[in-house]
């Protein structure tokens, strides 16, 4: 290996290098830009390449900053962080560790959903693989590179199901490759560990396909058997060059998303983030509302809007959470809506939502509600006649929480959760300044996206974003760290537990549901105990190790975005 890094005799890193010169710089992960110092400059051949004057990390990062703030628009800091990236992943993730409340917005959502419509006017540098359907035979050979030998966690999408904006074909790279960023810097795992991966099975985008700039397949999307066998293809590449490596679906369409994970779950370690990390993530936040709501678990009152993977995602482990809280079929409390209005026994097309199916006939409450279609039982009918306390929304469908809606949620409960999901901005179920407009300041609201602060009662407050950022580095983490085999429902639950125990508002109602962003590192590390003590309940690692060393072995495992000394061999 040309770059390897070793610990002396002082227990201090320092990296090997046989590369010299520009073969070092233009090494993303181990350039040192102009941090070089005077004796690695003599050591490597730097001299001339580089500028003279040597800044420490420190005076890098606010340099940077400074630029990134001159930047005209939201996209043109993504595309400016993106480029630092691409030159010096230490210098990357230093910014983002000190100024990750601003920057955390530009590496993912919001402005990740515009980066990957336009991924292929941006592009700029190889990141990740992209696995084309044309070359699926390919695959053992794309993954071969040397490059990739450290790899522990793959990010993997097809592009066809972006936050709510849709097909984005070979523009979903972005999705991988922001996630994997949220890795590292949410819960340091190394750089050199991470792989994006895009599956391009072609696109249904018409203007994707017209746009003479696209970088993907141009070829509609394959679908059935075609599809199927391409997955599996890359599944057992990936198996072959990466047998141990834990794997994350991402942003596939709901036709695939729940079928791969179901099909996969068991023959390597993977989890589809859609479905499983936003269930954890929101259920976290509404252990911390209904704590500061004073609800009692059995009194809550769920609706939740979009019966997709990820709504109902939500409702299985809600249920799972009011079961571990002694409420036995908790699955009642819970009401799906879609486009037919309430999941009913009159609702066409059913699958994996079944068990939260309302019986119009035999569920005693149901016979008294007051509707006009009981073949389309609106939301707003659906919110007033189940006395709902809590709404969530996962429809990707921009404004549908009417103020009509939210107002019938002040009147059934004193302080009303409402968690408008959706993604990007403008796929959001409502704004959170309407909401407190319209329920005088009393609802408790968490967001899928960020939001600008607000004046709550004469105090300035963040809206807390429901990121999946703070479920699944600190998963992945205790996972890693662990070796686990497998990725269970049970994690995720405990993820969700442990990121609640960490929730301000315990300790004031009226503070946030979750910790800033600024101490997502340290979130990340709970989390990740917590998850490691239910690997080591179950038996889910070849590992011997003594629970008393969990800490120990997870903060070990955690990499910093800090120069080491470089030596030459």
């Amino acid at each position: 290996m040309r770059f390897k890094v070793k610990i002396d005799e002082n227990k201090q890193k320092h990296l090997e290098s046989k590369a010299v010169g520009y073969d070092l710089i233009i090494n993303s992960r181990w350039n040192k830009g102009t941090s070089f110092t005077e004796e690695e400059r003599d050591a490597f051949c730097l001299h001339g390449l580089i500028p003279p004057h040597i800044f420490d990390l420190a005076d890098a990062v606010e340099k940077r900053y400074l630029t990134l703030l001159a930047k005209p628009n939201d996209l043109e800091k993504h595309i400016y962080l993106r480029a630092i990236q691409e030159r010096n992943e230490t210098l990357f993730y230093a910014l983002i560790e000190h100024h990750i409340e601003d920057i955390m917005p530009l590496v993912y959502t919001p402005v990740v959903g515009e980066a990957c419509q336009k991924f292929s006017h941006i592009y700029r540098q190889p990141r990740g693989v992209f696995v084309s359907y044309p070359n699926r035979h390919k695959i053992d050979a794309m993954l071969s590179s040397p490059y990739f030998d450290n790899v522990e966690v793959i990010v993997v999408s097809d592009g066809e199901r972006i936050l709510g904006l849709g097909d984005q074909g070979a523009g979903g790279m972005g999705i991988p490759i922001g996630k994997l960023s949220l890795y590292t810097a949410c819960a340091g795992i190394a750089p050199e560990k991470t792989l994006p991966i895009l599956l391009d099975a072609g696109t249904d985008n018409q203007e994707l396909l017209n746009d003479p700039q696209y970088i993907g397949w141009r070829h509609s999307r394959i679908r059935g058997d075609e599809y199927d066998t391409f997955v599996e293809i890359f599944i057992s590449a990936v198996k072959r060059r990466f047998p141990n490596v834990l794997l994350q679906w991402e942003d596939f369409a709901q036709a695939n998303a729940g079928k791969l994970l179901n099909r996969y779950r068991n023959e390597l370690c993977s989890f589809n983030d859609d479905i499983q990390g936003t269930a954890a993530i929101t259920v976290s936040a509404l252990i911390a509302a209904t704590n500061a709501a004073k609800l009692k678990p059995e009194d809550l009152r769920v609706v939740i809007v979009g019966a997709g993977s990820a709504g109902v995602g939500i409702a299985n482990l809600l249920t799972d959470y009011l079961e571990y809280m002694g409420v036995s079929k908790g699955y009642t409390q819970i009401f799906l809506v879609d486009r037919h209005g309430l999941i009913t026994d009159n609702t066409p097309s059913l699958d994996f939502q079944l068990r939260f199916i309302k019986s119009i006939e035999s569920t005693p409450a149901l016979s008294n509600w007051v509707i006009k279609d009981k073949n389309n039982i609106t939301l707003l009918e659906t919110v007033a006649n189940a006395k709902a306390n809590i709404l969530i929304g996962v429809s990707a469908q921009g404004g549908i929480f009417t103020q009509s809606i939210i107002t019938q949620m002040a009147l059934n409960t004193l302080h009303p959760i409402i968690f408008p999901l959706s993604n990007p901005t403008s796929k959001a179920e409502a704004i959170p300044k309407d909401i407190l407009s319209w329920t005088d300041n009393s609802a408790i609201i968490g967001t899928g996206t960020a939001f600008p602060l607000i004046n709550r009662n004469d105090k300035i407050m963040r809206i807390d974003q429901v990121n999946n950022c703070y479920i699944f580095p600190g998963l992945g983490l205790g996972i890693l760290a662990l070796k686990a085999s497998r990725v269970t429902d049970r994690m995720f639950l405990i993820a969700a537990i442990a990121l609640a125990e960490m929730s301000p508002a315990l300790n004031d109602p009226t503070a946030n549901l979750l910790p800033p962003l600024s101490e997502i590192r340290g979130v990340s590390r709970h989390v990740a105990i917590k998850v490691a003590e239910e690997i080591l309940r179950s038996n889910n690692t070849d590992l011997y190790i003594i629970e008393a060393n969990l800490a120990e072995i997870i903060e070990d495992y955690m990499w910093e975005p800090v120069y080491i000394p470089y030596r030459r061999v």
